[in-house]
Parts: structure tokens; C-alpha cells; sequence
């Protein structure tokens, strides 16, 4: 793992630190995940073929927390969870 240090500027750009972007090209798309304090950059072509469905589960799951926080989540038999689950 490497880790180094950059500042935001005021108009909110960061650089990557010359010895991190290797594998980064001019031009190139990268992704931005932010969870609470936690950023990641993804390359584009360092993209697993599940990234966009993995996304979307994490989405979900994080709003489904949400609901379950705020007391608005629901009980199921066991049974009847695994048909449920059969089912996806």
C-alpha cells in the first residue's frame, strides 16, 4: 500500500502525487467513491465487470441501514427469507 499527501485547492481540485499516477494517462476517467470520510479513486480501465451492479448493491444496502436505523424495517420468518432470497 502506498500513501502520500495532497491539498484541495480553493476551487476544490486535488493532485495526485506524481509518484501515484503511473498508472493514470492524460485524459483518462477516474471514479470518485465517498463513504462518510473515506474517498477512493478508481481508474476506469481498473474497473471490475460487476463495479456498476456492485455500486448499486452498496446503495441499496446503505439506504436499507438507513431505514432499519430509523425504525422502519420489517420482521420475516426465516422460511419465508430464503424463498425470498431463492428468488433473486
Amino acid at each position: 500500500m502506498e500513501i502520500g499527501m495532497t491539498r484541495m485547492s480553493s476551487k476544490g481540485q486535488i493532485v495526485i502525487p506524481q509518484d501515484m499516477r503511473a498508472d493514470f494517462q492524460v485524459g483518462a476517467k477516474i471514479f470518485i467513491i465517498k463513504n462518510n470520510n473515506q474517498v477512493i479513486l478508481k481508474s476506469e480501465k481498473s474497473l471490475e465487470e460487476n463495479f456498476v451492479e456492485d455500486l448499486e448493491f452498496a446503495q441499496k444496502t446503505e439506504a436499507a441501514m438507513k431505514r432499519i436505523e430509523n425504525g422502519e424495517g420489517i420482521k420475516v420468518d426465516f422460511d419465508d427469507f430464503i424463498e425470498e432470497m431463492k428468488k433473486w
